[in-house]
């Protein structure tokens, strides 16, 4: 298992979900297993996290699946994305307190379109919630309007210029 580290892209990160420094975050480490070529992470929400009083707030668990997401794309793809499409299906409560874990992965995508999905369960191996997307590359216009000039080896996880065509 290899940690996915914002601190190596050389731009300034202050994600909500995984960056250890932004105080309100939620500083959730996701992990490459390289052995299964999936995204992992295990996620414990406190109470100020809840919708209902032992519940996740159903936003938060699907903030959490969407960042799974991203981090595939990033890990397996070599590529940055962001969800175009995403659709996700409760199952059960994310309860408040209790160890839950993340799993991510890609289907079939192109240069420009990735399809994502990403679960979480509980301790005991039930299904919570899944998540699947189209993500859309980033090119290095949308890139730039994001997290600022990507530059040397970092550009190759950018998709194809997009230039005059509605970029995303």
């Amino acid at each position: 298992m290899h940690r996915l580290d914002n601190a190596a892209w050389g731009f300034d990160s202050r994600c909500f979900v995984c960056e250890p420094s932004n105080p309100r975050g939620l500083g959730l480490a996701y992990y490459h297993d390289v052995e299964a070529d999936l995204v992992r992470a295990e996620v414990s929400l406190g109470p100020e996290c809840s919708g209902a009083p032992r519940y996740v707030h159903g936003g938060l668990v699907y903030t959490v699946l969407d960042e799974a997401m991203a981090w595939a794309a990033i890990a397996l793809a070599r590529r940055f994305a962001l969800v175009g499409r995403s659709t996700v299906r409760f199952e059960a409560g994310v309860r408040v307190g209790e160890l839950h874990r993340v799993t991510a992965g890609l289907g079939e995508g192109s240069r420009r379109l990735l399809s994502g999905w990403a679960e979480i369960a509980d301790g005991d191996g039930r299904r919570c919630a899944r998540a699947e997307a189209k993500m859309v590359v980033l090119s290095a216009a949308t890139a730039t309007a994001a997290i600022g000039e990507v530059e040397g080896p970092d550009r190759r996880f950018l998709g194809p210029s997009t230039a005059g065509r509605g970029e995303r």
